[in-house]
C-alpha cells in the first residue's frame, strides 16, 4: 500500500477539494493515486473528495477502459455565499494563472 502522507496541521488558503479539482484540471485522466500524491492526501479521503464533487454537480467521470476520465463542470458556481458570483472555471483560471509564474512575480513568457 502506499504512504500516508505526513498530516499538515495549520491553516491553509485552499481546501483540499479546491486541490483536488485543480489537479483533476491540470490532467482529466488522472489516476486517484497520484491525485493523492500530489494532494497529499490519502487515497480514500481523495475518493470522498471526488464523490462530493460529483454529487454536487462540480464533476462527472466516465469509464475509459481502466482508467476513470473526469469532466469538470466550468459553469458550477461556488458553494460559499461569499462566493457566489464565481465559477468553477474562474477559480481554476486563478489557480492556473499563479501556477506559472516564478517566484519573482514574471511568467514565463517575460
Amino acid at each position: 500500500m502506499g504512504e500516508v502522507p505526513e498530516p499538515h496541521t495549520a491553516w491553509t488558503f485552499l481546501t483540499n477539494h479546491a486541490r483536488v479539482l485543480a489537479t483533476i484540471a491540470d490532467d482529466h485522466t488522472v489516476r486517484m493515486r497520484d491525485i493523492a500524491a500530489r494532494c497529499r492526501l490519502t487515497e480514500r479521503a481523495v475518493q470522498k473528495i471526488i464523490s462530493d464533487l460529483e454529487v454536487d454537480g462540480y464533476l462527472t467521470h466516465t469509464r475509459e477502459g481502466r482508467a476513470n476520465v473526469y469532466r469538470i463542470q466550468p459553469g458550477t458556481i461556488l458553494r460559499h455565499p461569499a462566493e457566489a458570483d464565481l465559477s468553477v472555471s474562474e477559480l481554476l483560471s486563478v489557480l492556473a494563472g499563479h501556477e506559472t509564474r516564478h517566484a519573482d512575480g514574471t511568467t514565463p513568457a517575460e
